[in-house]
């Protein structure tokens, strides 16, 4: 950021980050110029807006520097932040699992849909938890229940044990490090999951900040992008209880062939709900007998 030497404003700042992101084709520059900027000052971005010829400290700079420098290589923003919003939560993030997306929240939507009556839900499992986005935000919702989620990695699954304490859940909730359902005995009302999902060849083409910065086995389904959920198909017959539901995130164009592997399963579709960009992202299953 040639220009802005010690004592520059807030607006100098943020006007010369915003040139930096848009260069380097982040999609959103000004507001994350403010966001990384009100991190590294230890303020909200109204503050930032408020008094735009404010000084900014040395310290903050130096801080300011170093994040846009990452962020225009197309590091993640929640991993510069170290933290990300899903659903009502706040959510510690690492570059070892996937960040939380506003398309996962239509899983939520979703299981609420499926059981207007939040007392029907007593149990509750997210199976490849992550950060425990899906299991926190139904535990949030689904007040009487007690969530388990489990991970591959026990790296991870410290973190979503974090988040479950960051967020008060953590008296309502289990963190497990496994190879998904093969250690779980008992059944449960609702069972989360967002798979890897991603055809093997088709991730080196997905944005920068995915195909360099996320894990590769939270995204990798296989050739066909279906190796999770024949996984998955195996495992929910014994996995549900009566009358349960299980949803699971989809890819884009992914329903019809999750719906045949679960289908051969004897497991049935009774439900899909799309996201905000009008894909097909929550299926909703039930057991076929």
């Amino acid at each position: 950021m040639s220009g802005c030497e010690p004592g520059d404003s807030v607006g100098a700042f943020l006007c010369q980050a915003g040139q930096v992101l848009r260069a380097a084709a982040v999609e959103a520059p000004r507001q994350e110029a403010r966001l990384l900027l009100a991190e590294a000052m230890g303020c909200r971005q109204e503050d930032l807006l408020r008094d735009p010829r404010a000084p900014v400290p040395e310290a903050a700079q130096a801080r300011f520097r170093q994040t846009l420098s990452a962020r225009a290589r197309h590091v993640p923003i929640a991993h510069l932040l170290g933290h990300a919003g899903f659903w009502t939560l706040d959510l510690l993030t690492s570059p070892a699992t996937l960040i939380p997306r506003a398309d996962t929240e239509t899983l939520v939507e979703a299981a609420l849909d499926a059981f207007p009556d939040r007392r029907a839900v007593r149990r509750v499992l997210d199976l490849g938890t992550g950060t425990g986005a899906l299991l926190l935000a139904a535990l949030a919702e689904f007040p009487g229940a007690f969530g388990v989620g489990v991970d591959r990695s026990p790296e991870v699954a410290a973190l979503a044990h974090a988040n479950a304490r960051r967020n008060g859940l953590a008296e309502r909730a289990a963190v497990l490090a496994g190879d998904w359902a093969a250690a779980l005995t008992g059944r449960f009302e609702l069972v989360l999951s967002n798979p890897p999902y991603i055809e093997r060849a088709a991730i080196m083409g997905l944005m920068p900040e995915v195909a360099l910065h996320e894990p590769a086995l939270a995204l990798d389904g296989g050739p066909d992008g279906l190796d999770a959920y024949r996984a998955l198909a195996a495992a929910l017959p014994m996995l549900l209880a009566e009358g349960g539901r299980a949803v699971l995130e989809l890819g884009q164009g992914q329903r019809g062939p999750v719906e045949a592997v679960m289908e051969a399963a004897g497991l049935r579709a009774c439900g899909c709900r799309d996201d905000l960009g009008g894909i097909a992202r929550a299926l909703v299953l039930e057991s076929g007998s």
